[in-house]
């Protein structure tokens, strides 16, 4: 039986490369149209986790995964040996920026070579791991072929962006539509089966490299227009105007205009890196993203300017920085979610350090907080610890934060989320 047959009686075994926030909702969902699946992991608690029917990811409820673990339809190892069983991989690693801001394939690299000795004709194999256009046939492809399959021929390979967003509860990884695109047409045309067996809508472009450049634009969309607005924002400070005001009178506008908010600087697994990744990737063309490199120090200096906006505060009530006992409110880099990767709270954190002050955090969260290679103590949101502190430094604005208790117990509030918009008051200070 050939793969297309496989994937539309639903008897193709699946495999996903990694169990982190892309690879264990896309496993669930697989597993819940029918599918067995295999889960590879280098870790060996987050394979033992979901063989016991835990979760350790907050949008995958580990009642899903325990049901799918007792019916059978999935099952996780740090054996890639057993890719051999699979029918079709999907390879969700990270792709993180190197310390120059230049791409690291080497996860990449390293979970395709893992899979490359038990590969058999008719296998499919996907690429979900954002990178740069290029990237699945000039890096992916020469190391499957290594096998001695050739792509096209023997197995097929696409690229199909995963596009997760933590913690939304409206759009999640079936309803979010699947954009594909292969190296070949037949490639194309398998990985959009596959994939429409539990997405609802599957999009299939051209090539690898159009699939490539879609999840680098969504993201350098995002990253541009959160830097357009960071930029008016100081501008709007030193005009005495409130910038959050004119965005709640601006997005009343039908057309033509779509709100973006200001913020202590980006995070996540996103936004800040993959602008990065098409920015190098330019070079290779002789050619300047202007755009890219502009917005990403904008935003790359939103925690010097919370620091900058916190100190000038402290200073109106005749306190200095240093010293000062700093409540900082919330660390994930998004809202009710703890998910750290990127956080702008770790690069403020370290500011507020090497300027001294006294700081502390809460995150219902997130249990322990480092800035460097310093933890910072955390407490619990209390009247007494409102209290205690000189200034209260609103980082991200988790919902469960009783934001009257704050306004009314703080000396001063540094809100740079706009979560304090509907309490007024002479110490509470908008970024």
């Amino acid at each position: 039986m050939g793969l297309l047959e496989k994937i539309e009686d639903g008897s193709a075994v699946l495999a996903v490369v990694g169990l982190g926030y892309v690879g264990l909702p896309l496993a669930v969902e697989m597993g819940k149209a029918g599918s067995r699946v295999i889960g590879l992991e280098v870790s060996l608690e987050k394979a033992d986790a979901v063989n016991a029917g835990t979760s350790y990811i907050p949008d995958v409820p580990s009642a899903d995964v325990k049901d799918l673990v007792d019916r059978g339809l999935l099952s996780a190892t740090t054996d890639f040996a057993r890719v051999a069983e699979a029918d079709a991989v999907a390879i969700c690693v990270p792709t993180p920026l190197n310390e120059t801001k230049e791409p690291d394939v080497s996860y990449m690299e390293s979970a395709t070579r893992s899979i490359t000795p038990y590969l058999h004709p008719e296998m499919l194999i996907t690429l979900e791991s954002t990178t740069y256009p290029g990237t699945t046939e000039e890096v992916i492809q020469p190391i499957l072929e290594s096998g001695g399959l050739k792509v096209g021929t023997d197995i097929h390979l696409a690229f199909s962006p995963e596009r997760v967003d933590p913690g939304n509860a409206v759009w999640q990884t079936r309803n979010t539509p699947k954009v594909v695109g292969g190296v070949t047409p037949a490639c194309t045309r398998a990985a959009a089966a596959l994939y429409g067996r539990y997405i609802d809508t599957v999009v299939p472009v051209s090539t690898t490299r159009v699939a490539e450049m879609t999840k680098l634009l969504e993201n350098t969309f995002r990253g541009v227009n959160i830097a357009l607005v960071n930029e008016l924002l100081m501008l709007c400070d030193r005009m005495g105007v409130n910038f959050w005001e004119v965005i709640e009178a601006a997005k009343t506008k039908p057309f033509g205009f779509m709100p973006f908010y200001p913020g202590p600087g980006l995070g996540g697994h996103c936004i800040p890196v993959d602008p990065f990744y098409l920015s190098w990737k330019a070079k290779e063309y002789d050619f300047r993203t202007e755009f890219i490199d502009l917005s990403g120090r904008i935003n790359e200096n939103m925690p010097y300017y919370v620091v900058t906006r916190l100190m000038d505060a402290l200073n109106l009530q005749r306190k200095a920085l240093a010293g000062s006992r700093i409540l900082m409110l919330g660390v994930a880099y998004k809202a009710d979610i703890d998910d750290m990767r990127m956080s702008p709270a770790r690069r403020v954190a370290e500011l507020l350090l090497e300027k001294q002050a006294d700081l502390v955090y809460c995150d219902p969260y997130v249990q322990r907080f480092e800035a460097g290679t310093t933890a910072v103590p955390r407490v619990d949101l209390t009247p007494d610890e409102v209290r205690k502190a000189d200034a209260t430094l609103v980082i991200t604005a988790h919902r469960v934060f009783d934001y009257g208790m704050i306004a009314e117990e703080s000396a001063l509030v540094l809100d740079t989320r706009n979560a304090l918009w509907n309490r007024p008051g002479k110490n509470i200070v908008p970024l």
